[in-house]
């Protein structure tokens, strides 16, 4: 997709939790289906946004996909399971003409800066790269959501089997009329992480992920976010795609999805 035909965003907002998907969610196996990224993102944003304290930050993220996310109006639904003056336990769906495609729970968590010292791990942030041409999943000629980012591989690509590093930058906003924030960003990008790092021939295998945990020790900064992922599996076709995730500043926490595996 042409950069100067994008759509105005991933969402247009079309009433107070309702919602409507554009082009540019939609994935790389059917048209009539977005790909997670996008809807896991806009969910992320109403749990991120839910009325609470100033101070309360998401801390952990965890989506559970139900069933296939179509190309239609849909609706969110954020509720407080556990509240609390310093943690709280959100839960949020996403429902298509009433029925729920994903589910989600977010711990949110007071922030206070400057209680804790910073205590880094030996994650090397890795380089930032110049653009360069991008090779396409084999077999894939129709990609609206990977159009709709900008992506910048020090390791791997779309056309390779295998661990991935990738900078990525949203090219549209997530909900027309609103900047994206950092959260956002990195939910709208991390739902990849078991496609750049797969193993198997997409063209022979399904590796579907069944839910995804995103758990976060500072909060994300600036349009760029950055993940480094890599694919496991056992012998009874269940597997698990980690990823490191980041961003300019440096990493940022970590995500996980369990992958269900069978030949095609």
């Amino acid at each position: 997709m042409d950069e100067r035909k994008l759509p105005s965003a991933f969402f247009l907002m079309t009433g107070e939790n309702s919602f409507q998907p554009t082009e540019a969610t939609i994935g790389p196996w059917s048209a009539e289906l977005q790909h997670g990224g996008p809807p896991c993102a806009l969910l992320a944003r109403a749990l991120r946004t839910f009325p609470g304290p100033d101070d309360f930050q998401v801390a952990r993220l965890t989506i559970e996909f139900l069933g296939p996310v179509p190309v239609k109006s849909c609706e969110i639904r954020v509720t407080r399971i556990r509240g609390g003056k310093r943690i709280e336990l959100l839960r949020g769906e996403y429902l298509v003409e009433g029925q729920c495609c994903l589910a989600a729970t977010a711990w949110r968590l007071q922030a206070d800066n400057g209680v804790t010292t910073e205590l880094a791990d030996d994650f090397h942030l890795p380089d930032f790269p110049a653009p360069h041409e991008l090779k396409p999943f084999p077999g894939v000629s129709y990609f609206p959501y990977g159009d709709a980012l900008e992506w910048r591989f020090t390791q791997g690509g779309f056309d390779s089997l295998g661990p991935a590093t990738v900078w990525t930058r949203s090219r549209i906003p997530l909900l027309e009329g609103h900047d994206l924030h950092g959260l956002d960003a990195l939910v709208l990008m991390v739902d990849s992480a078991n496609g750049i790092s797969a193993e198997l021939d997409i063209r022979t295998w399904t590796f579907v992920p069944v839910d995804l945990t995103v758990g976060l020790y500072r909060q994300p900064r600036g349009e760029w976010t950055g993940m480094a992922a890599r694919t496991v599996m056992g012998g009874e076709g269940i597997g698990q795609s980690s990823t490191v995730v980041f961003d300019r500043h440096g990493k940022v926490g970590q995500s996980l999805h369990t992958l269900f595996i069978r030949p095609k």
